[in-house]
């Protein structure tokens, strides 16, 4: 099977890519509604007056103002690979051309990696700010060296498509 082009894997990969994209932001504004009702009925107790909780449900309810905050993270965090599915989509798109060395792939592949980097970066400051709330857990988020690697072949792989459209580009002007 072929790697690029129509009907090749590359298409295949894309059609995914799509799926996938649409699923996230799906789960995006799930997340964002939830997080919603939750800073909503966490800060307004009163529109909980005539309900009862018991066991869990009554702390779930008083932690609605940390329940909102880490839903907001998630959706933020979904909303970061939202953006790289996105681009990755964009990239499929020229490899289902035929277009491998499109220059816009380099600025692509660049934003991949400062949006892993991103999201990594925030996943150390969702912990640091956490370790401030009481009854947190004191456990270190620890260096993501596979998030850090990633990262790195990404920016590398950029390189990489510079370099074959700078080639791409040489080789058109030829005679």
């Amino acid at each position: 099977m072929r790697a690029l082009g129509p009907g090749s894997v590359s298409s295949f990969l894309k059609i995914i890519l799509d799926v996938v994209f649409a699923a996230l932001w799906i789960g995006v504004g799930a997340l964002a509604l939830i997080a919603l009702a939750a800073l909503l009925l966490g800060s307004n107790p009163e529109m909980l007056a005539n309900v009862r909780f018991n066991g869990e449900a009554a702390t779930v309810a008083e932690r609605g103002p940390v329940l909102a905050a880490g839903l907001a993270a998630a959706a933020f965090y979904l909303t970061g690979v939202l953006v790289i599915v996105g681009v990755l989509r964009r990239i499929f798109a020229t490899l289902t051309a035929g277009d491998p060395f499109h220059p816009e792939n380099v600025a692509r592949l660049r934003l991949i990696g400062l949006m892993l980097a991103g999201l990594e970066l925030g996943r150390y400051a969702v912990w640091a700010l956490g370790a401030w709330l009481p009854g947190a857990s004191q456990r270190e988020p620890g260096v993501g060296v596979t998030a850090w690697f990633s990262v790195l072949v990404v920016f590398v792989l950029a390189e990489v498509f510079r370099e074959g459209a700078r080639l791409r580009r040489e080789a058109e002007l030829t005679i």
